[in-house]
């Protein structure tokens, strides 16, 4: 299709409710979107083990998807048709990024040592000092903090429910965690990824694979994670939208704001942006800018997995 655009999306908060129901009229503006000729797509904190699931209910197949922050892109080897079986068994693993996470590890386990850590590896397979609810342990193996560094791995999870996003800013300065990427969740969950990734140059990657030079680029999150996939869109001139119960530094990263995911706000975005509005003839049904969007308030909030 000439100027389709290239949508991506994060889940849990922009897709997806706590309640892990679909913020509504997603999948029918979803479903728009790909009849239309548009490559829809997820860029997510969630492993792929945790986000293939949603490919299906969002009967999509998009050519890439990137989980993990930006570390894992997998890449689509099966049939674009939802038919054709379930998401798990048709994408390969095609970009993986890693690191030595001995350093870092042994850093924070010095300041939080009854924190719950997690190691995710190049392979896909998860390994954990103890079980939460939140994480997605799916051929995963509970080991001992110090077997955490036996290899590379592609991220570090930790969970703290003892602090909060202040006291995980502070440890992070203090631990002067310089050598790798990071982002701190809405409560005590900082994900940590190897230096200079995140979604954005994941995206960008996917980008060149695609051939897709133009400026027709939609992207939508509501945590922090998202805030090099926000500056990756706008630099190559795209959109980049904040869902309504986002904090206000990723609101004024992503430049314009939408509806909170529990009213809808990602299907509204897609509509007025994507579906709606003629070719670069975007200004006059822009979405609320930052400064407005401020003004509302606090709304519940949601980590990538």
């Amino acid at each position: 299709m000439t100027n389709a655009w290239l949508i991506a999306l994060d889940i849990d908060g922009t897709i997806l409710r706590q309640d892990e129901t679909m913020s509504p009229g997603v999948p029918d503006a979803v479903g728009r979107a790909r009849d239309a000729g548009h490559e829809v797509m997820l860029a997510t904190g969630r492993s792929w083990m945790g986000t293939h699931r949603f490919l299906d209910a969002l009967e999509i197949r998009p050519e890439f998807v990137v989980c993990s922050n930006g570390a894992v892109t997998m890449r689509r080897i099966g049939s674009a048709s939802t038919e054709d079986g379930p998401a798990v068994d048709g994408y390969e693993r095609w970009n993986v990024e890693t690191f030595d996470p001995s350093a870092v590890l042994s850093l924070l386990h010095d300041r939080l040592p009854d924190a719950r850590y997690m190691v995710e590896l190049g392979s896909g397979q998860r390994l954990y000092t103890a079980e939460l609810d939140d994480w997605t342990l799916d051929g995963g193996r509970q080991v001992s903090f110090a077997e955490l560094s036996s290899q590379e791995v592609s991220r570090v999870v930790v969970v703290s429910p003892g602090h909060d996003e202040d006291d995980f800013h502070r440890l992070v300065q203090d631990a002067g965690l310089n050598e790798v990427s990071y982002a701190i969740g809405w409560t005590a969950w900082l994900d940590i990824a190897p230096r200079g990734v995140d979604k954005g140059t994941a995206l960008e990657r996917v980008r060149e694979a695609l051939g897709d030079e133009g400026d027709r680029v939609f992207v939508a999150g509501d945590g922090r994670n998202d805030l090099g996939m926000f500056s990756w869109a706008r630099s190559v001139g795209g959109r980049a939208v904040a869902m309504g119960q986002a904090p206000d530094e990723v609101k004024a990263a992503a430049g314009e704001v939408t509806g909170g995911v529990e009213d809808g706000g990602l299907a509204d975005a897609i509509e007025r942006i994507v579906l709606a509005v003629p070719e670069r003839h975007f200004d006059s049904l822009a979405l609320a800018q930052c400064g407005s969007a401020r003004d509302e308030g606090p709304a519940a909030g949601s980590r990538g997995r």
